[in-house]
């Protein structure tokens, strides 16, 4: 039988692979690619929900295999598909191109099909979006569950869904009708109930494992995310995923949490078809350290032989990471100072100095920690590119100060290839010091097929153009590439590799910039596509040092999963 609905997760770019685009270090510190394959957790929480309304759904990740093949046909795919309603995700705002294309092919091979778009971009620009004839519905919001099972039983019983909170939609006379946003639930226990299980269940069924991966690269490194709350509790200025951003356009005035125990139960789910990594993701001081040493001692009592990978958003006490050291052996913690000046983090909303940062680092290490990773960025409030050079010379400072202990692991990335919608920076720009290049869905879709990462920036700041901005981030993550070669943190030859990448990337957007000056850069730029390709498929080295080691079992065996699998 044919599923009552298929969600699709589209690429960032539709036609990525027709396209002549220099991607730039826009994705280096994250598993997807520049394409941005892995779907959003949500796609797994929504199949699961409605599987238990009754409702049969597939996931289907585009992206990841359009980029796992050249020669899939994605457009062939939607067209031999058959379901009366279709769910894209416009969560990131990276898929704004890829998405609305994705919608507009559904119409063409299915006009009597249902569209309906989700995601936190989708909710911001709701209004904009129903501009666009292929969309039926968009439904708002961070947890769209609920609503999205409302509106599934009035498709299903052909009621126009005037009663159906957090949805806009078309009317039978084509009318765009703004539902009221009512539904922000604040106890989570009916949701994530078994989704993991439903994942399995669902490649089994479909017998298609290629369409559920998260990312390219998953099955060889088959990390797994544990979400623990909805909102946030922290106001950083540049984040989409604020407190603020929560409480003024996703309806959430309060984060809500999940229970220490639906959490464990998470991990004990993964750790039955993955030896994997396990993310849990968000602080866990967020809900209060009470919470914080639950979870861990859940952790503990669980004994999954998995690595764990934990978050901190500020400087921990010493008890709390020795917690973390007992509960989860060999852990990974990584924490984002964001800029080793105290003035630019306290500008980003981050307020703790230097010396609690290392404090929090020496005890992470003493605690046993298996990995400590630490992010900073370009592009911030009152950072200049003197500053950036600055914050390499406190990363040299760090491997000296920790005697180039090689778990110590510093990364530094721009802030790229958009400030978020919805963050203080970007409803703000002149408190925070940006300047906004482009602020309509239509100016990021067409920001995304920007030749060159650098174009599609949507912002710039007082203290740094766009152009600094872009040569800042090579010659930082040149420099500190150098300096984890030079403390041994990362082999010859991967410090080899990063750096060819750099320096290619470098030469090609200078020369690109070139030929912008002169007016022939669209001329050229099929010749240039042979090239801006190879490059683009250089190894990342970052992404290799954020690879935690495996074992040679990665996926359990398939008798285990289909045990998961039928586990009711």
């Amino acid at each position: 039988m044919s599923p009552d609905l298929i969600l699709l997760h589209p690429p960032s770019v539709y036609d990525f692979r027709q396209k002549t685009i220099l991607y730039g270090p826009v994705s280096d510190l994250i598993p997807p690619s520049p394409v941005f394959e892995m779907y959003p957790i949500g796609f797994a929480s929504i199949a699961e929900y409605l599987k238990r309304a009754g409702y049969q759904v597939r996931i289907i990740n585009l992206a990841v295999r359009m980029l796992n093949d050249r020669s899939f046909d994605a457009e062939a795919l939607i067209k031999r598909l058959r379901s009366p309603v279709f769910g894209i995700d416009l969560h990131w705002l990276v898929h704004s191109h890829g998405a609305i294309e994705v919608a507009k092919l559904v119409k063409r091979h299915h006009p009597n099909a249902k569209v309906v778009v989700g995601g936190f971009s989708a909710s911001y620009y709701y209004q904009e979006l129903m501009e666009y004839s292929e969309i039926d519905y968009i439904v708002r919001g961070d947890s769209t569950e609920e609503p999205l099972r409302q509106l599934m039983d009035c498709i299903k019983g052909g009621i126009e869904p005037e009663a159906v909170p957090n949805l806009v939609w078309r009317d039978s006379q084509g009318r765009s009708r703004e539902n009221p946003f009512s539904h922000v639930p604040a106890d989570l226990s009916g949701v994530m109930v078994n989704h993991y299980a439903n994942v399995v269940r669902s490649v089994i069924r479909y017998r298609d494992l290629a369409s559920y991966v998260p990312f390219s690269n998953w099955v060889k490194y088959p990390i797994t995310a544990v979400f623990t709350c909805r909102g946030c509790t922290h106001n950083c200025a540049i984040c989409g995923g604020s407190a603020s951003a929560f409480r003024q356009f996703y309806g959430r005035d309060r984060t809500v949490f999940r229970s220490p125990q639906s959490v464990a139960e998470d991990v004990r789910q993964i750790e039955r078809f993955s030896s994997g990594p396990i993310f849990i993701l968000g602080d866990l001081r967020q809900a209060g350290e009470n919470y914080a040493y639950e979870v861990l001692q859940l952790l503990h009592k669980n004994n999954a032989k998995n690595q764990f990978i934990l978050e901190l958003f500020t400087p921990a006490p010493r008890e709390l990471l020795r917690q973390m050291g007992l509960s989860c052996p060999k852990f990974c913690l990584e924490i984002s100072p964001e800029s080793h000046d105290p003035e630019v983090r306290r500008a980003d909303g981050r307020h703790y100095s230097n010396g609690e940062l290392e404090r929090t680092l020496g005890d992470a290490l003493d605690a046993d920690c298996g990995r400590l990773d630490v992010f900073f960025m370009i592009g911030l409030p009152r950072q200049t590119p003197q500053s950036v050079m600055d914050t390499i010379d406190y990363c040299d400072y760090l491997f000296q100060k920790f005697r180039g202990d090689k778990r110590l692991s510093l990364f530094i990335a721009p802030l790229s290839p958009f400030l978020d919608p919805g963050s203080l920076a970007f409803e703000q720009p002149e408190r925070y010091g940006y300047r906004i290049r482009f602020r309509t869905l239509k100016e990021h879709r067409q920001a995304l097929i920007s030749p060159s990462w650098k174009y599609s920036l949507n912002y710039e700041t007082e203290w740094m153009t766009l152009h600094q901005i872009a040569d800042a981030a090579y010659e930082a993550i040149l420099r500190l590439n150098r300096l984890k070669a030079k403390y041994g943190v990362v082999s010859k030859q991967l410090a080899e590799a990063g750096e060819q990448r750099i320096l290619a990337a470098r030469e090609m957007m200078q020369r690109m910039d070139d030929m912008l000056t002169c007016g022939n850069l669209e001329e050229e730029l099929p010749h240039l596509k042979p090239r801006i390709d190879e490059i683009n498929g250089l190894p990342v080295s970052e992404k290799a040092q954020l690879e935690l080691p495996m074992g040679l079992i990665k996926l359990k065996p398939w008798r285990t999963l289909w045990s998961l699998a039928t586990k009711r």
